[in-house]
C-alpha cells in the first residue's frame, strides 16, 4: 500500500543514505551535555542537551526527516487524511481538542457539557464508577489525579481489570441509589469492560434500583451496541472510528474528569494539546519540539541499542503518567513491520516503564546508574510546586537535576580513588571498592520542565507525547495506529475460554497450554 507517504514505495529504513548519515553522526556524537539545547513549546520547555548531538546530527536529522516526507505526513495527520492505512482510517484525535472543531465534534462536546451542567446544578451523584481499560482507562486516571487539586465534587471509583477482586474493592462502600455508572469503550465488545458491567448491572438492581439503565451512561463509537443493552439515548455519548482509544481522552471519555474535578479542568487540556498541535504544525524542523525528541529516541532505540525508556516524573500527581505513555508509545510502536509489509531492518519501539521521583530513586535507578545496559530517561518537572513547602519542592528538583547529572557525566575510578584515600582508607581497599564505585556515565536523557502542573500543561505535555511517537513511526515507516497483536490474542482468550467451560482442550495447542486447560477446567 503506497498510502500518504509518496507515490513510490519508499526503501526500508536501513537502505535509505540518509539513515546511514544520522546512523554515522549519532555514533560518533559526544553524549556530553556541553552543548545547550533547549526547545519550548506551548509553555513547556525541552532540554535535548544529554543526547549524542552535532552539528552533522542536526543536519542528518532534518535530511531524514525530509527523506520520509515528515511535512506531508504531519499535515495529513492533522488534515484528517486516513493514515491509518491497515485500517483505512484516520487518526484524528487532534480535531476533539481543536479550538473550532467540525460540526459533529463540537455537538457531541457540547451534549457532554451540558449533562455536567446538569448533574452539578441538581446535586446528582456522590460516586462515578468507571467501568473501562486500556485506553478507556489511563487517560480519565492520569487527568483526575494530575488535576485533583483544581476541585473535587465527586468520588470516582475505578474497574478495569477483569479480576472480581477489582470489582469488589471498587464497589466497597458506595450507595447504589446515588452512584453513576460510565461505561466506557470504542467497539462495546471488550470482554472485560462488558463483563464488568453486567456485574455492576446486578449490583443496582439487586440494591433496590429501580431502573439501573438510567444510572448509566456509555461512552462509545458503537451507539446502537449500547442502545441494545437498554441505555437510553441520552446517555450515551460518541466518539468516532478515526479515534484511536490511546487517543481518546480528548473525546466524551473526558466526561468522569469533568464530572469529578470540573468541566474547566478537560477545557484546560483539550487548550494545552491543542497549543502544542500549533507548534508541531508550524515550527521548523530544527525547532520542532515532538520532531526532535523523536528523533532523540530515534538515536537512542535505533543506533546506540537501548531498549528502553524510563519516565520519571518528579511530581506525585503524576503517577499514572508512566503507564499512560506505556500504553501510547508501546502499543503504537510494537512492531516489526513496516508499511509495505516487509520486516523493518533497524530496532523499534522501546520498552517504556518508570514510576515518579524520587520513589524511583530507591527502586530502580540504581539499574540506571551502573546496570549494564541502562536505558534513556525522560525526567519531567514543575518549575513551580501548588503547595506550601518551597523547600520541599527545592529538594524535589535537586534530586531530578542531580540524578540526570550523575547518569550523564558518572564518576571516574580515579576521583572515587582519591576520595577514599583523603577518608584514611588503605590504598588496596580504596582502589577496590572505588572499582564498585565508579558510575560509565554518558547515558542520555531528557529533561521537560512544565511552569505548573495546570491541565493546560499536562495537555501540551500529551500531544507533545502523541506527536513523538507519530513521527518515529513515520522514520520507522511502520504504522502507530493499530494494533493486531492485541487482537489477535483477544480472540485466542475466546477459545480458551470455551474449553475451560467444556473442560476439553484443542489439540492444536501446545502441550503446557493443553495442561493448564484441563486443570483450570477442572477447578470448582
Amino acid at each position: 500500500m503506497k498510502g500518504f507517504q509518496g507515490p513510490e514505495i519508499p526503501p526500508t529504513l536501513g537502505n535509505l543514505p540518509q539513515w546511514e548519515a544520522f546512523r554515522k553522526a549519532v555514533s560518533e556524537a559526544p553524549c556530553s551535555g556541553e552543548t545547550l539545547r533547549i526547545l519550548r513549546a506551548a509553555t513547556l520547555s525541552l532540554d535535548l542537551s544529554a543526547h549524542p548531538y552535532s552539528a552533522e546530527v542536526r543536519a542528518a536529522g532534518e535530511d531524514l526527516l525530509q527523506a520520509r516526507a515528515f511535512t506531508h505526513a504531519r499535515d495529513a495527520l492533522l488534515a484528517g487524511e486516513p493514515v491509518n492505512q491497515t485500517e483505512d482510517r484516520a487518526a484524528w484525535h487532534t480535531m476533539l481538542r481543536a479550538p473550532r472543531p467540525i460540526p459533529e465534534v463540537a455537538r457531541e462536546q457540547q451534549r457532554v457539557r451540558e449533562f455536567v451542567a446538569q448533574a452539578d446544578r441538581d446535586g446528582r451523584w456522590r460516586t462515578i464508577i468507571h467501568i473501562g481499560i486500556g485506553g478507556s482507562d489511563w487517560g480519565v486516571r492520569l487527568a483526575v489525579d494530575a488535576c485533583a487539586g483544581c476541585g473535587h465534587r465527586r468520588e470516582l471509583k475505578f474497574v478495569a481489570n477483569l479480576d472480581g477482586h477489582a470489582l469488589q474493592v471498587a464497589l466497597a462502600g458506595v450507595d447504589p441509589h446515588s452512584a453513576l455508572v460510565v461505561v466506557t469503550s470504542k467497539s462495546f465488545t471488550t470482554t472485560e469492560t462488558l463483563t464488568n458491567l453486567k456485574r455492576v448491572m446486578n449490583w443496582l438492581s439487586e440494591a433496590g434500583v429501580a431502573d439501573p439503565c438510567r444510572q448509566v451512561v456509555a461512552i462509545t463509537a458503537r451507539p446502537e451496541s449500547a442502545r441494545k443493552l437498554g441505555i437510553a439515548a441520552d446517555h450515551i455519548f460518541r466518539f468516532w472510528d478515526w479515534v484511536g482509544g490511546r487517543y481518546s481522552i480528548w473525546s466524551a471519555v473526558g466526561l468522569p474528569v469533568a464530572l469529578t474535578v470540573g468541566h474547566e479542568v478537560v477545557d484546560g487540556i483539550r487548550a494545552g494539546a491543542a497549543d502544542m498541535d500549533r507548534h508541531f504544525a508550524q515550527a521548523a524542523p530544527a525547532d520542532n519540539a515532538p520532531a526532535q525528541l523523536a528523533l532523540a529516541g530515534l538515536g537512542n532505540r535505533s543506533v546506540r541499542g537501548l531498549g528502553s525508556l524510563s519516565i520519571a516524573a518528579y511530581d506525585a500527581r503524576l503517577q499514572y503518567l508512566a503507564p499512560y505513555l506505556q500504553q501510547l508509545d508501546m502499543e503504537s510502536l510494537g512492531k516489526s513491520v513496516d508499511m509495505q509489509g516487509r520486516p523493518v531492518d533497524v530496532p523499534t519501539g522501546p520498552s517504556v516503564w518508570g514510576m515518579p521521583g524520587t520513589d524511583g530513586q530507591h527502586t530502580f535507578f540504581q539499574w540506571l546508574h551502573q546496570g549494564s545496559e541502562g536505558a534513556a530517561v525522560d525526567f519531567i518537572v514543575c518549575r513551580h510546586a501548588d503547595h506550601q513547602w518551597p523547600e520541599e519542592h527545592a529538594m524535589l528538583v535537586a534530586n531530578c537535576l542531580a540524578q540526570r547529572q550523575t547518569l550523564l557525566r558518572g564518576t571516574s575510578l580515579e576521583a572515587d580513588r582519591a576520595a577514599l584515600l583523603e577518608q584514611g582508607m588503605p590504598a588496596e581497599k580504596a582502589e577496590w571498592l572505588a572499582s564498585h564505585r565508579v558510575h560509565q556515565g554518558g547515558r542520555p536523557s531528557t529533561l521537560i520542565v512544565l511552569p505548573k502542573l495546570t491541565p493546560h500543561a499536562l495537555g501540551a505535555l500529551l500531544a507533545l507525547y502523541e506527536h513523538k511517537v507519530f513521527v518515529q513511526a513515520l522514520i520507522w515507516g511502520i504504522n502507530p495506529f493499530d494494533q493486531w497483536g492485541v487482537e489477535a490474542g483477544k480472540k485466542m482468550a475466546n477459545g480458551i475460554l470455551a474449553e475451560l467451560r467444556s473442560g476439553a482442550a484443542a489439540s492444536d495447542h501446545d502441550p503446557s497450554t493443553r495442561h493448564w486447560i484441563s486443570v483450570f477446567g477442572q477447578t470448582p
